[in-house]
């Protein structure tokens, strides 16, 4: 039975903190021993041979099925059976628009669900799903996302932030300054891709009289998939088991369930017990497992003469589906990033028939931050200051938004040790001034922010083994970043032994709760759990306990931890390189410097910190994924036509952080480090790319055709 910690947790001395210990999965991973989510099959923990199941998808954007044949694929050698909306499994619940699949006849994007293929082997599947006939009553659509049509007031933006915000007079502000830059900024529709494409395979049993539902899914949260399906399937949570042993990245996309893992459930019913196994395919990942919505950012910045900000607005425009509502946080971050007496930040929805949005990495911070930063390089030249001083004239001494002091804040030791570093003060003033052969060369700067927060609702079993070591377990998934090592390495300085005497158990819903591996919170949601839970078992048993006795505790929130603002910070530095003729476009050089509290794994939160400024240099000057609205649907839809950056472009990145410890943040003293990496990083090349060319570009992906008169 949990037990809650009433008081705030102690601070951990860090002994095994800190420390590059090696990853402790790293020797499954290269030799080929981790089994992912597609692996599973017939043994002590799959009860069979799993059946294939291939999605059949709608050509239509919206409209209804008129008329299902599925003769011919149930002739096929191999297939066993088609699921659709005639014979699917009812739900229990459907205000789910994106997950309630199968239950009706209705379309609302093209490459929704609508018939599962089941079969003995993939390839039976992939032939059945071909052979499947589906007649259609199309309807008229809309999918051109138009910022002018983004009028529509969501009630809340993701991360249950408000939508818009006011602090004094925005247009008083603007009339009183003596600079202003008033620019719209945008960014493209980008997708996911983790390595790894998003695959389930489930069964259900029955167990004491009631349906049990059993899974693999790859997936960022255990615990957020069973609370999510549950009550669809009208099922209690203790019917439903998850297991995600080994993940291969999401970068949000793995977030949340989508229609695909509700796809495998329902087939799976009809299956008398037998397991369903799924692997999206890298074309259907582009409709059916979230994306990036495009943005549209109106910023206005008014400022004295002296650059000092008087007023900032930020009017954030996206679109999202009529399946489901998903707005981007776009302009959050404008409220905290730099003071102001006159702030306004503003979000619109456009509705169309389209796919689902929903998170990607650092998802509000990526595009906000972008549209901000390239404004305030724009407000820098204004006002002839350098942009790092800018920055740090309009450095707020506490929280805008709240008035709350900083936890821990130091953007301005960022922007000099990253300056430094870089040999920033070398940097000629003027646009243009740079030419190495038939190259123009310029570098540019953009700041960097993400929320250190600390989800409630996790918890974790201590359990004493035998000689000295102890058993550490929580439903905490890892994706690739290492969190199965830092973990054990938060237990073993909380509980004073070896990390090698940890033995870790996680990524299974039948552990104590975690919340989801997102929003940069998991290894300090979880770490606070563990040290719970730990200083518990050592207050209640000992630092000899007798093997068998064990500990289940959640940590309390920090009354403390509320009297801050609680932000992570940093700077990156670009230099990009512009040839005269082609407008070719070269990153050589792009280094991070960030303020993070105390980086528990060096290697792994290096390895972190340098993936996100890549995700950035590739949403900067690749990423885009391209609607045909005539048909809705997204026309890149594989690695060939969705370009990302790959070894040649990625030269000398790198990233830095300023010695720290935030103990009012976690016991552990550190913050989330996943999702800033990519915060600010396409700010910085665009912004270089002008100190570069002379030519302001606006928009990402920031492509060579921009630069040829």
């Amino acid at each position: 039975m949990s037990d809650q910690v009433q008081h705030a947790t102690r601070p951990v001395e860090a002994v095994v903190m800190g420390t590059p210990v090696r990853r402790l999965d790293g020797r499954e991973k290269v030799t080929g021993q981790a089994r992912y989510t597609v692996e599973q099959s017939a043994g002590p923990e799959v009860p069979g041979d799993p059946l294939h199941l291939w999605l059949v998808t709608s050509t239509i954007a919206r409209g209804r099925v008129t008329a299902i044949d599925t003769s011919a694929a149930l002739d096929h050698a191999g297939v066993v059976a088609v699921v659709d909306h005639t014979n699917a499994p009812r739900l229990a619940d459907t205000a789910n628009g994106e997950l309630a699949i199968l239950q009706d006849d209705r379309v609302q994007f093209r490459g929704q669900i609508v018939a599962c293929v089941l079969a003995e082997t993939s390839e039976s599947a992939r032939e059945g799903a071909r052979l499947v006939r589906v007649v259609y009553a199309a309807e008229p659509h809309e999918a051109q996302f138009r910022a002018e049509d983004a009028t529509d007031r969501p009630d809340e933006v993701n991360g249950g932030m408000e939508t818009d915000t006011t602090d004094g007079d925005v247009e008083a502000g603007l009339a009183g300054a003596d600079v202003r830059v008033e620019q719209t900024y945008a960014t493209a529709y980008e997708h996911n891709n983790p390595l790894e494409p998003h695959a389930t395979v489930a069964w259900w049993e029955e167990a004491d009289g009631r349906p049990r539902l059993s899974m693999f899914d790859s997936t960022q949260g255990v615990h957020s998939v069973v609370s999510t399906l549950a009550p669809m399937l009208g099922l209690e949570p203790d019917q439903v088991r998850v297991r995600a042993p080994y993940v291969g990245g999401g970068f949000g996309s793995k977030g949340e369930a989508h229609a695909p893992v509700m796809a495998v459930c329902l087939a799976a019913r009809t299956t008398q017990g037998r397991p369903v196994r799924l692997a999206v395919t890298r074309q259907q990942m582009f409709d059916l497992t979230g994306y990036r919505t495009a943005t549209v950012s109106r910023v206005r910045l008014g400022a004295r003469a002296d650059g000092t900000l008087l007023a900032i607005d930020h009017q954030a425009l996206s679109q999202t589906s009529r399946a489901r509502e998903f707005a981007e946080q776009t302009a959050v971050p404008a409220r905290t990033m730099y003071a102001a007496p006159h702030r306004r930040t503003s979000h619109r929805l456009s509705r169309l028939d389209v796919a689902v949005p929903s998170w990607m990495r650092a998802p509000g911070e990526m595009p906000g931050m972008h549209a901000q930063e390239v404004a305030m390089d724009e407000l820098a030249e204004a006002c002839g200051l350098d942009p790092i001083e800018l920055r740090v004239r309009n450095e707020p001494a506490t929280d805008p938004e709240t008035g709350k002091p900083w936890g821990d804040r130091r953007l301005v030791e960022c922007l000099h040790r990253g300056a430094e570093a870089f040999g920033w003060a070398e940097r000629p003033r003027e646009p243009r001034a740079t030419a190495d052969g038939e190259w123009w060369v310029g570098t540019g700067v953009a700041s960097a922010t993400y929320p250190a927060s600390v989800a409630p609702g996790n918890a974790a079993r201590v359990t004493a083994l035998a000689d000295g070591r102890y058993g550490v377990a929580i439903g905490a998934v890892d994706i690739g970043t290492g969190a199965r090592t830092v973990l054990a390495q938060i237990a073993a300085d909380a509980l004073g032994c070896p990390v090698e005497a940890i033995d870790l158990e996680i990524a299974d819903s039948s552990l104590p709760a975690a919340t989801v591996a997102g929003g940069s919170s998991g290894t300090t949601s979880w770490g606070s759990a563990i040290v719970a839970s730990a200083q518990r078992f050592r207050a209640d048993h000992g630092d000899t306990p007798d093997p068998g006795v064990h500990t289940v505790a959640a940590a309390a929130e920090d009354s403390t931890r509320a009297d801050y603002a609680h932000h992570s910070f940093g700077a990156v530095f670009a230099e990009v390189r512009v040839h005269r003729y082609t407008g070719e476009i070269r990153v050589p050089r792009l280094h991070g410097a960030y303020a993070v509290g105390r980086v528990l794994n060096p290697a792994t939160a290096h390895s972190q910190l340098v993936g996100g400024l890549v995700m950035g240099l590739s949403a900067a000057l690749f990423e885009q994924t391209h609607r045909d609205p005539r048909f809705g649907h997204f026309v890149t839809q594989d690695l060939a036509t969705y370009h990302v950056a790959t070894h040649a472009d990625v030269l000398d990145v790198d990233a830095t952080w300023l010695d720290d410890a935030d103990l009012v943040a976690t016991p552990m003293g550190a913050r989330g480090i996943g999702e800033i990496g990519i915060v600010g990083t396409s700010a910085a090349i665009a912004n270089a790319a002008y100190h570069a060319t002379g030519v302001r570009v606006r928009s990402i992906p920031v492509t060579a055709d921009r630069f040829i008169d």
